[in-house]
């Protein structure tokens, strides 16, 4: 029971307390505005306190703070749903408790935190403060309360939908700083790469001489000059493995970008994307490929899929590597639409496939399976001989 009840009140990633707890502050920052729910307790001064006013709001007010902790903890599609309950409550209980017009607000207000753009909120703010409005002229409310009410909905609305959009930009610069620290990793791993290339250039002036000595020794001593064969290539086989690293880890950027560029477009959608480790030592056209279908899959998420989470997931074996791409959207994609054919014509480039399952409502997954191993023996021409094991990595740093 007690499990259950701390999974239900468990933070969304786009929630509002989640965005708190991002941002370093503490969870119940967003309890403070509870404070302006004392006008429940307030309203019956213009008139007075009776035993129906306190049975309603012994009976109600538990039921608002669970809808308003509801509508902070929720995920974004979900609010709407605590906010219109609480603005039912609002409208039910006016006949008998006016009090309850302070629920009105609070409800108008948490529905800012909806996926609704600023024109659509306000068109529904306008909507309800006339059913409000029309409600309290048939039960002969006071002009003041008739009058008060929307304006206050109106104002705060406004308010409120000010510092999201301040807090969505606030949001896409702290990603713009993310993206330039990435980018200045990058530009380091760069720079070492063409370090290193600065030292291969001695190296490999180092293992031409001693292959112009052998050569000259092989006639007068041929001892003399085996000695300096293997030890060009000690100097080729530890170059070699400097070049390796070197290039593995700047070629694992390419996919790091991608998903950070992904971040950064969702996020400015309210989508929350997640993404776990990241595979290393990809071949370079398989990274390219997967690059290129993150991007496609992520623009479909952007722009159609209505969602308010999506991830990335990679699993890798010695055979093949598995992404998985999902999102909590409206699902229903077209296997033909949307870009999907030509994520399609990349996998099965790579020799992979590419399996889609979106029930509509249900949101959207995507697996990639691209084989490995096919990808290295590919990489060969059939003309082309498989070099001998002992100059393997020679061959190759030239290719």
């Amino acid at each position: 029971m007690i499990s259950s009840i701390r999974n239900w009140f468990t933070p969304a990633p786009d929630s509002y307390a989640a965005q708190s707890v991002r941002k370093g502050k503490s969870p119940w920052v967003d309890a403070v505005h509870l404070l302006w729910s004392v006008w429940v307790f307030v309203t019956p001064i213009f008139d007075h306190y009776t035993w129906t006013w306190a049975l309603f709001t012994l009976l109600s007010y538990p039921i608002f703070l669970l809808l308003y902790a509801k509508c902070c903890v929720a995920s974004r599609k979900s609010t709407q749903v605590y906010a219109l309950a609480m603005i039912a409550l609002a409208l039910a209980l006016m006949p008998w408790y006016p009090s309850g017009l302070t629920y009105f607000v609070f409800g108008c207000v948490m529905l800012r935190g909806c996926l609704l753009g600023f024109r659509t909120y306000m068109a529904t703010l306008l909507a309800l403060n006339l059913t409000c409005l029309m409600e309290a002229w048939l039960l002969h409310y006071a002009w003041q309360a008739v009058v008060s009410i929307p304006l206050m909905t109106f104002i705060i609305g406004m308010v409120t939908a000010a510092e999201k959009m301040s807090d969505q930009k606030d949001a896409e610069l702290q990603l713009s700083h993310e993206e330039v620290r990435r980018l200045a990793a990058t530009a380091e791993r760069e720079r070492i790469g063409r370090d290193l290339h600065d030292l291969l250039g001695h190296t490999l002036s180092l293992i031409t001489l001693k292959l112009e000595l052998s050569r000259k020794l092989f006639d007068r001593d041929s001892e003399a000059a085996r000695r300096e064969l293997e030890e060009a290539e000690r100097v080729a086989r530890h170059a070699l493995a400097e070049v390796r690293a070197a290039v593995t880890g700047i070629r694992s950027t390419d996919l790091a970008a991608e998903l950070a560029s992904a971040r950064l477009l969702l996020e400015s959608s309210a989508v929350h994307l997640d993404y776990g480790n990241l595979p290393d030592s990809l071949p370079l056209d398989v990274e390219r490929a997967l690059a290129l279908v993150i991007r496609e899959a992520t623009t479909n998420i952007h722009r159609h899929a209505v969602a308010s989470e999506a991830s990335v997931r990679f699993v890798r074996t010695a055979e093949k590597l598995e992404m998985q791409i999902s999102d909590n959207g409206r699902g229903g994609l077209s296997a033909h639409g949307n870009g999907v054919s030509g994520m399609c014509e990349r996998v099965r480039a790579l020799g992979g496939q590419m399996q889609i399952d979106s029930p509509p409502h249900r949101g959207t997954r995507l697996l990639v399976s691209v084989p490995l191993r096919v990808q290295q023996e590919a990489s060969r021409t059939p003309a082309e001989p498989t070099p001998p094991a002992s100059q393997d990595g020679y061959t190759r740093s030239f290719a």
